[in-house]
């Protein structure tokens, strides 16, 4: 039996190559003459730099930028093989995992350091950026990077603002006069996870705004705040961001490289599926297994499980999901091509225990579905 295993990060958890090492020794405990394929894969956001680094023979490079919060993080970021091509996760320089619980506020945390990844990474030669912009901790609408890019965001006065979502109510003026001029001569392509808009009740600041620390008045504000930094790009720039697909994605950065570096948005999961061949590998295998942290009816805009799913669907081959937690509403995810989907968790426990249990549950789960698979 041929095994395909390509699941996504159980975020906070497993990367997904951990995730696929799991999943491929439960198998060989039941079946040790079968064949397993690691395919790991990300929708955008942790984990991209990790699959395509690793399906081009690249290399890793290493970062210290500024943090969501203004602190120093050490932030990884790829070089494909081809030596032209560098990828990022905006999640190593400004994701949500950077800050505790208690001190995560979107009115206040920036994306400058993933500016700063960027600009690493024009300075290292690459003349083609993909940018993973999954698991932000911001809603600035890439206004800090492109800060870093040299970008002038200036208030009534004439005087720059600080960082955070919250200052884009003041914006008065856009002078982009100062972008590095090395973007001119690169092609950026955004990874999405997600489809939303900048704005409204499906905007960044109202789906995603609550997760990164914002209550009811402070989304209001975040949303204000964004379309109004909208209509600036517009009267400024001469681009339309508001009611674009994906905009809203990682608090609006999606807008802000559509913006500011004329990057193209498109949908993650895709686009690393492309780039590992995972189609060449699903035409000769038996069986699929993929997984999340979470499956829920959400998981069909543009997540890895069901990324994977309608891929393999195509050639009539059943598609295994295993997960952290299932939602009630997940049910409708085997019209997208789930045969069936398996929670990892057997009895109550708590998320600290269950997320440092992760590997071995995974295993276990898988084990068990092998060994009915094989009856």
């Amino acid at each position: 039996m041929r095994i395909v295993l390509a699941p996504d990060s159980f975020k906070g958890s497993l990367t997904a190559s951990q995730a696929a090492d799991s999943m491929a020794m439960g198998i060989k405990t039941v079946l040790p003459q079968g064949q397993t394929i690691k395919l790991p894969l990300s929708d955008g956001g942790e984990g991209l730099v990790d699959s395509l680094v690793k399906a081009t023979d690249g290399k890793m490079q290493t970062e210290q930028v500024t943090g969501p919060l203004g602190e120093p993080v050490e932030a990884c970021w790829g070089v494909l093989g081809d030596g032209k091509t560098g990828v990022i996760e905006m999640a190593a320089a400004s994701g949500l995992t950077l800050i505790p619980p208690e001190k995560r506020n979107p009115m206040l945390t920036t994306t400058y350091g993933t500016g700063e990844l960027i600009r690493s990474a024009l300075h290292h030669g690459c003349s083609k950026l993909i940018i993973g912009i999954g698991g932000s901790a911001t809603n600035d609408g890439g206004m800090g990077m492109a800060q870093a890019l040299g970008v002038m965001f200036l208030d009534e006065k004439g005087e720059n603002l600080g960082p955070g979502g919250g200052q884009l109510i003041h914006l008065s003026r856009i002078d982009s006069s100062g972008l590095d001029p090395m973007l001119q001569k690169v092609s950026i392509l955004a990874a999405c996870d997600v489809n939303n808009p900048l704005t409204g009740t499906q905007g960044a600041s109202a789906v995603y705004g609550p997760q990164k620390g914002a209550d009811g008045e402070m989304v209001h504000k975040l949303d204000t705040a964004l379309k109004h930094f909208a209509g600036i790009i517009k009267r400024d720039l001469g681009i339309e961001v508001e009611h674009v697909p994906g905009a809203g994605a990682a608090g609006g950065l999606g807008a802000g490289i559509m913006a500011f570096l004329r990057g193209q948005l498109t949908p993650g999961i895709d686009l690393v599926m492309d780039m590992i061949g995972l189609e060449k590998q699903l035409a000769n295998c038996d069986l699929v297994f993929t997984g999340e942290g979470r499956l829920d009816a959400q998981s069909a805009f543009g997540k890895v499980p069901i990324g994977v799913a309608r891929r393999a669907r195509k050639y009539g081959i059943p598609v295994i999901a295993l997960a952290g937690s299932i939602a009630a509403d997940a049910e409708n995810l085997h019209q997208q091509g789930i045969t069936a989907y398996f929670c990892i968790i057997d009895a109550p426990i708590s998320l600290t225990e269950a997320m440092q249990r992760t590997a071995e549950n995974i295993q276990r789960t898988i084990m068990q579905v092998m060994r009915l698979i094989c009856s």
